[in-house]
């Protein structure tokens, strides 16, 4: 083979090749990646959260989240004496999972919960829409705060894709303390 029809095969298979984005990636990846998976977690509106009950099984459930904050930490509001509470509490690992309305795509955080029963805290993040279903606010109105560990974004309509061959997303690992 000559050196044209290798240089055409490499032209063809470096897009193919650069997809693959198994490690900590660069920043303006990352950023390309925070920013996909922003808009996917607005469209949505709601997404799952999954927790683990007493014996080890998947919990999950819809929720209504805040928008993520600039660290994309994920707040909720719930019932203070729902099963999730006692599942975080005995278990704090959690994963969202975000699916983009035109459903071309998804986001995955995967995070570790914590319960958050500030008053100031519950006032900032309330929806006046909850009225009817805390009558007691103060104590039946609790938080869950989620810190990520890792987000996966897959989003075909904003050129996100996963390895070709193994399907993987494209991955971004927080450094956070926990």
């Amino acid at each position: 083979m000559n050196k044209i029809n290798w240089l055409i095969i490499l032209i063809i298979l470096l897009p193919v090749l650069g997809t693959s984005q198994n490690i900590e990636l660069a920043d303006s990846t990352n950023f390309k990646l925070i920013q996909g998976a922003r808009e996917i977690m607005a469209s949505s509106g709601t997404c799952e959260l999954t927790t683990i009950d007493n014996e080890g099984r998947a919990r999950v459930r819809v929720m209504s989240p805040f928008t993520p904050e600039s660290d994309m930490t994920i707040w909720f509001g719930t019932n203070s004496n729902s099963r999730k509470v006692q599942q975080i509490k005995n278990n704090p690992n959690v994963t969202l999972f975000y699916l983009d309305s035109d459903k071309s795509g998804y986001v995955l955080i995967y995070g570790m919960a914590d319960l958050v029963d500030d008053a100031s805290k519950k006032e900032y993040y309330w929806k006046p829409e909850w009225d009817d279903f805390y009558p007691n606010k103060p104590e039946g109105y609790i938080l869950i705060k989620v810190l990520p560990e890792w987000i996966e974004v897959l989003s075909y309509s904003r050129g996100i894709f996963g390895d070709p061959i193994t399907w993987e997303p494209p991955k971004i690992i927080f450094n956070q303390e926990y």
